[in-house]
This record gives C-alpha cells, structure tokens and sequence, in this order.
C-alpha cells in the first residue's frame, strides 16, 4: 500500500502523488472522480472504469445478468426434460441378442 502525502492549495487542488499515478497509469490531462465512501473519499480515474474491451462497469454488468439469465432458462429447460423409465430393452438382452441358443 502506498501512503503518499499530498496538500490542498488555496484554490483546493491536489496532486496526486508519482507513485500512485505510475500505478494507477494516471496521465496528465486524465480525468478523476471524487466519490463519498463514509468517512473517506475515494479518487478514481475515470479511465479504470473503463475496461480494455472498451466497456464500462455498466455495460459489464449487464452482459453478465443476460449470461446469467440465459444459463437459468437453460437449467431450467433441461431438468424439465424427462427420460423415459422403460426404453423396452435392457442391456442384458442386448448382449444375449447374437447369441445363439
């Protein structure tokens, strides 16, 4: 864990320290959110919302609820299927099938 310092100016800006904007891959000119989280306050890069497929959180989301929907109705359309009990055969009767009497 990093635990960097850094001081508010008269005109309330802050710079991130160097060593979480190389972790963070934080660029001048990149935009950071401030989020309320109790007692702290959370920086995140906008740029980590967004992911490598060009996603953001989101839109990940939902694609996981569809996949997750659609294994459901899958599940469910399979345990409703039944097998019959009796196939009419039995797998001795197979096997004395070729043989002679």
């Amino acid at each position: 864990m990093v635990r960097d310092m850094a001081k508010a100016t008269s005109k309330l800006r802050v710079t991130v320290p160097k060593a979480l904007a190389d972790r963070y891959e934080i660029q001048p000119g990149d935009e950071i959110r401030f989020e309320e989280a109790g007692d702290v306050i959370r920086i995140v890069p906008l740029s980590t919302e967004t992911s490598k497929d060009g996603l953001d959180v989101n839109e990940r989301l939902a694609l996981f609820d569809a996949a997750t929907e659609r294994q459901r109705k899958r599940e469910n359309r399979s345990s409703k299927r039944s097998h019959p009990r009796t196939r009419g055969w039995t797998r001795e009767a197979l096997y004395r099938r070729g043989l002679s009497d």
